[in-house]
């Protein structure tokens, strides 16, 4: 299975039939294989799975609320793309294992495909397509899984995406801010710790799971479960490295049944472009 991009992405294929992800079906160009074995050299397959970390995790009926995560991880995918079905089960088993922060974004590029992704939105193929600018690329592809804002793999690929977590944190490039996020009443306390530089706080809410009868495109006669997929992204401030605490109407989040959000600490390249998460929590709706 070959991966595509999308009409306007202008982007290498990368780890061809092993990789699993969705690309034009266009020729590849020498100077796409070209670029193709560069980001191999940078994404290496040595990149395993290690043994997992311990971590401190809230496990109830509605859901887990990660509190010190060992990393963030945005999965794009789209229910018309062929190859997503493997990195969205990849995505749930990231949620059960309830150490990571992990979310669904789905994309509305495939749509033309015959099938209209029910939970997709031009927000996020915006946020995919400014990790692109951010990472120096052309264009965008599925599935993609973004890793603390400082890196990428195939979102299908999942001990790569453990052992890169894991190489991340090594490298003090993991969630080096403590966040926790709780529900007092009818509000959501959020308090972030201290730290170095500064970042947007960004609230991302997102539906618990969501079950999909997809009728048509090249998932078509399947019915898919999609998890933490992303509805709304919003920034409610900016933290300068001091301690900082946020208050939030808990009907933000209770608006809709079986929902959550999680809190991203995010530095930026600049005005639009989205860079390093530095911490990260989430929290579930009460319903």
């Amino acid at each position: 299975m070959k991966k595509r991009f999308p009409a306007a992405a202008i982007l290498p294929e990368l780890e061809s039939a092993r990789s699993g992800t969705c690309m034009p079906a266009s020729k590849t160009s020498r100077l796409s294989l070209i670029a193709s074995l560069f980001l191999l050299a940078a994404f290496p397959a040595a990149a395993q799975e290690a043994a997992p970390q311990t971590i401190e995790a809230k496990t109830e009926g509605r859901g887990l609320e990660v509190t010190q995560p060992k990393g963030v991880v945005e999965l794009f995918t789209s229910q018309g793309c062929a190859s997503c079905p493997p990195a969205d089960a990849a995505l749930k088993h990231l949620i059960d294992d309830g150490s990571i922060v992990a979310l669904s974004y789905h994309v509305d590029y495939w749509n033309y495909l015959g099938w209209a992704d029910t939970l997709a939105s031009k927000e996020n193929t915006a946020r995919q397509y400014a990790y692109a600018k951010m990472f120096g690329r052309n264009g965008v592809y599925t599935p993609q899984a973004v890793l603390n804002g400082r890196d990428q793999v195939n979102g299908a690929n999942l001990p790569g995406i453990k052992g890169r977590l894991i190489a991340l944190s090594s490298a003090d490039a993991g969630m080096k801010v403590p966040i926790s996020a709780e529900r007092k009443d009818d509000e959501i306390d959020i308090t972030i710790g201290e730290g170095s530089g500064k970042a947007n706080v960004v609230i991302v809410y997102f539906n618990r799971q969501k079950v999909v009868d997809v009728e048509k495109g090249e998932n078509s006669g399947k019915k898919m479960s999609y998890w933490h997929a992303v509805r709304d992204i919003q920034t409610i401030g900016m933290w300068d490295g001091k301690s900082a605490r946020f208050v939030l109407p808990a009907s933000v989040l209770d608006q809709e049944k079986d929902s959550g959000c999680a809190i991203l600490l995010q530095q930026m390249k600049d005005a639009e472009t989205p860079g390093a998460i530095v911490g990260a929590a989430t929290l579930m709706a009460s319903q």
